[in-house]
């Protein structure tokens, strides 16, 4: 899948003929069809509904300042909705397979770094004000012109490096892989299964669903990672109706008892823009939004350009198609989730998995994003689906994503170093922006002490600095007397 990443390379398709909603999302000119844009649809909802279930432990887990906590039916009420109508209008408007929720990392910031500062409505409001600040970036032209200074070769690595990044996260969250706690008094950060050793029916489930991909992809198989999450999923029902299994994590595969449920939005617009200055001044205000700025901006860049790569969507010089709408959306629903209490969110690396069932336009969004339309009535219904039943599309979209690597000039330090140190930090350290920000710092250094200082374009220096900020942020908040 990952052989060509552009348009023209993709396979021959029937040519648009006179379907308007065929011609309106590209579906026949971009060598997909109804088909795979509904399956992979279904692939991305299913790899990402967890965050239904993860977004409200988060968020509901933590106290603001006051010590007040949100609503959990609430908080899952919320995310839905942003979920759905965000991807919607990222499919209509973008014409990406992107979907969008409540963004991992970006909640965790939120609950247990900005809402112990302040009330909730003010935490909400700062991630209201980030999601206008990038709208204002992309509005301006400079959040896309920094995408575009970004060489080839980096856009690959990226791409490869959340590949590795969504496996990696496949294995963890499955259970496969678990981390050794600290008083076991090892500098080993991680280890096989719980215990050293896979155990426990749910990793079963899971080393299954791998082996049922890789065969069916193997196969080439139309509509493998959905086959085999259906597959699994009904096998984990199986399992947990006959055998005693406490250990499947934030969702039990069982029919549930009611499959309706109430949604309650009595989060919605329960934000406050500016109460954070009046609770922990200015300089802390910002200092918070910046960080909240800069992980989404780079979450962001990184996952459209590996999407977009993946799909084979990206033109001649590596751009991502209507770049400036696809950004503006993503920073909209920054906005959103903010004016929903349910966090920033963002594009999500999981539409990956659609990707991988063939999802190559906007139209797949509105199967996903209608599926969170559904959840906020029949949430016991669409969240049986395991986390051990979902990661292996994880894991073999990794496997897709990192077929890139191949076109890395390697021979080249000044590429290689900078493209090393991006696909490897963004699995070490869990988080997408610290990759990219590994390697731009190295490919600026680099070049600049090869003497060829002005081959870097001078946006790459000025984000290359803000990262020197971001990874210095510590020092920097204690000279600034934050701390």
């Amino acid at each position: 899948m990952s052989e060509t990443p552009q348009v023209t390379d993709l396979p021959s398709a029937a040519p648009p003929g006179g379907n308007g909603i065929d011609r309106f999302f590209k579906i026949s000119a971009r060598g997909s069809t109804f088909g795979r844009e509904i399956r992979g649809g279904f692939a991305t909802f299913f790899t990402m509904a967890y965050i239904l279930v993860l977004n409200p432990i988060i968020l509901g887990s933590a106290k603001d300042k006051f010590g007040h906590q949100l609503d959990h039916v609430q908080l899952t009420t919320t995310t839905a909705l942003v979920a759905a109508v965000m991807t919607v209008i990222m499919g209509v408007g973008g014409n990406l397979p992107l979907a969008l929720a409540a963004g991992l990392g970006l909640n965790a910031v939120v609950a247990f770094q900005i809402a112990p500062l302040m009330s909730w409505d003010d935490a909400m409001g700062l991630v209201v004000l980030e999601g206008l600040l990038i709208c204002v970036l992309v509005v301006t032209g400079l959040r896309e012109a920094v995408m575009h200074a970004i060489p080839q070769p980096l856009k690959q690595a990226i791409s490869v490096g959340i590949g590795l990044f969504i496996a990696f996260i496949g294995f963890v969250d499955a259970g496969f892989v678990s981390r050794i706690p600290d008083v076991a008094g090892t500098t080993v950060p991680v280890q096989l299964g719980g215990t050293g050793t896979l155990t426990g029916w749910p990793v079963l489930v899971f080393c299954l669903g791998v082996l049922l991909t890789i065969g069916l992809l193997a196969r080439r198989v139309r509509g493998a990672i959905l086959i085999s999450i259906v597959t699994m999923t009904i096998v984990a029902i199986v399992i947990n109706s006959v055998a005693d299994v406490k250990n499947w994590g934030l969702t039990v595969p069982m029919v549930p008892d009611d499959v309706v449920a109430s949604p309650d939005f009595g989060l919605l617009g329960h934000f406050s823009l500016f109460g954070a200055f009046g609770e922990t001044g200015a300089i802390t205000v910002v200092l918070l939004v910046f960080t909240l700025v800069l992980s989404d901006f780079f979450d962001t860049m990184g996952t459209v350009v590996g999407i977009s790569a993946e799909a084979g969507l990206l033109d001649e010089e590596g751009k991502v198609p209507d770049l400036g709408r696809v950004l503006l959306i993503d920073g909209a629903a920054a906005v959103a989730g903010g004016a929903a209490s349910a966090s920033s969110a963002t594009s999500y690396i999981e539409s990956a998995a659609g990707v991988g069932e063939g999802s190559r336009t906007g139209f797949s969004n509105l199967v996903t994003g209608g599926l969170f339309a559904f959840a906020l009535f029949l949430t016991p219904l669409l969240t049986i689906v395991p986390m051990q039943a979902a990661a292996p599309a994880l894991v073999a979209v990794g496997f897709l994503m990192m077929t890139q690597v191949k076109h890395i000039d390697w021979d080249r330090y000044e590429i290689a170093i900078p493209a090393f140190l991006t696909i490897a930090v963004m699995p070490f350290t869990y988080s997408i922006t610290n990759g990219i920000g590994a390697g731009f710092l190295a490919y600026v250094l680099i070049k600049a002490v090869l003497g060829k200082a002005k081959e870097i374009h001078w946006l790459l220096w000025a984000t290359s600095a803000l990262f020197l900020v971001y990874f210095a942020i510590d020092p920097v908040e204690q000279i600034l007397g934050v701390k």
